[in-house]
């Protein structure tokens, strides 16, 4: 059974911090939008509910720390998940700018991880990941995609790099190390690497 508090509303679902079966939890539930037709919005909160949860899942088998999954419903599209006892990666560095090339380190070999699974996260800024017990947790994969090819993981990375540069100026090195890190974690860090300058590219005349 599930007991929840207060919740925090989103653009797209409300999380919300409870109990389930005795353990804290958290339970993220994607509510009916009433502008969109009955039948579309039921397919689509249903489609991206099964999909974050197996992108969870496939992400834990590729060796990456994510929430566990404690129940999925899709008669109200939610998912029950483990709350992570930590603080966001994003806090951390602001509070302790020191120990930015270790933590750097971490989140580059994580979603080394990920990628190297086909996975992509789609919103991977360090207000998605938690440091808890000196390891890096990866949360919040509702923009995310399996089976993910080279261009998503380039738009990865690009994002992940334009969400570090605004959130913790002066610690550029830091990040260098991420990418350094990241790519002799990775099978195909020349192509990635030219992907990504691709996109900047791209970026710059748009």
């Amino acid at each position: 059974m599930m007991t929840y508090d207060d919740a925090i509303q989103g653009a797209e679902a409300t999380v919300t911090e409870g109990m389930f079966l005795g353990r804290r939890a958290l339970i993220k539930t994607r509510p009916v939008k009433p502008y969109r037709l009955p039948e579309l919005d039921e397919h689509i909160r249903n489609t991206r509910t099964k999909n974050e949860a197996k992108i969870m899942h496939d992400a834990k088998s590729a060796g990456v720390r994510t929430p566990c999954i404690y129940d999925v419903n899709l008669s109200d599209c939610s998912i029950i998940m483990e709350f992570i006892e930590g603080i966001a990666v994003k806090d951390y560095l602001d509070e302790h700018p020191e120990k930015a090339d270790d933590i750097c380190e971490k989140i580059g070999v994580a979603v080394s991880k990920l990628h190297s699974a086909s996975i992509c996260h789609g919103d991977l800024t360090t207000s998605n990941m938690i440091l808890e017990n000196d390891q890096i947790c990866l949360i919040d994969f509702s923009m995310g995609c399996t089976k993910a090819e080279l261009e998503d993981i380039g738009v990865d990375l690009r994002l992940l790099e334009r969400a570090f540069s605004s959130a913790h100026v002066g610690l550029e090195s830091s990040f260098d190390k991420l990418m350094e890190t990241y790519y002799s974690h990775v099978s195909n860090e020349k192509q990635v690497r030219k992907k990504l300058i691709d996109i900047k590219n791209r970026a710059r005349y748009t």
